[in-house]
């Protein structure tokens, strides 16, 4: 559970993006620095990462985020900042992305959590029912 000035929340959610045609560039340095990268914007938005790690060709993100942030609003930040300064800082990246996109469009994103729709649905139930017993309307 994390907290604001007015708000506690528990909102997670495992984004993957992959790059441009699959290629396989996220290696070595480039990788390092993409890590980098997403740690800054991520601090920069009081965005948690739970765990993460980085493939060749994809990023995958599990991400504590306040409600303030869309998923589509943090994944544009991250997606556009890596890409951005990565293309500016290697050249082999410039070359094979000549278009100045070097990820695919799109991704996946999935909430996470341990409650389920029917554990929810069964505590507001519960919460009509007491809220009933406790403030009855009569006449």
């Amino acid at each position: 559970m994390r907290k604001s000035s007015h708000v506690q929340y528990d909102i997670e959610y495992h984004i993957v993006w992959t790059t441009k045609y699959r290629y396989k560039v996220m290696t070595g340095r480039i990788a390092e620095r993409t890590r980098e990268l997403i740690r800054q914007s991520c601090n920069s938005m009081d965005v948690n990462i739970i765990k993460g790690s980085i493939g060749k060709d994809h990023i995958h993100i599990l991400v504590s985020c306040p409600p303030n942030i869309s998923v589509s609003k943090l994944v544009q930040q991250l997606k556009g900042k890596t890409s951005r300064v990565l293309l500016c800082e290697y050249k082999i990246l410039k070359k094979r992305y000549w278009g100045q996109h070097l990820w695919a469009t799109g991704y996946f994103c999935r909430s996470v959590g341990v409650v389920t729709k029917e554990i929810i649905k069964e505590y507001i139930e519960n919460q009509q029912d007491e809220y009933e017993e406790n403030f009855k309307i009569i006449g």
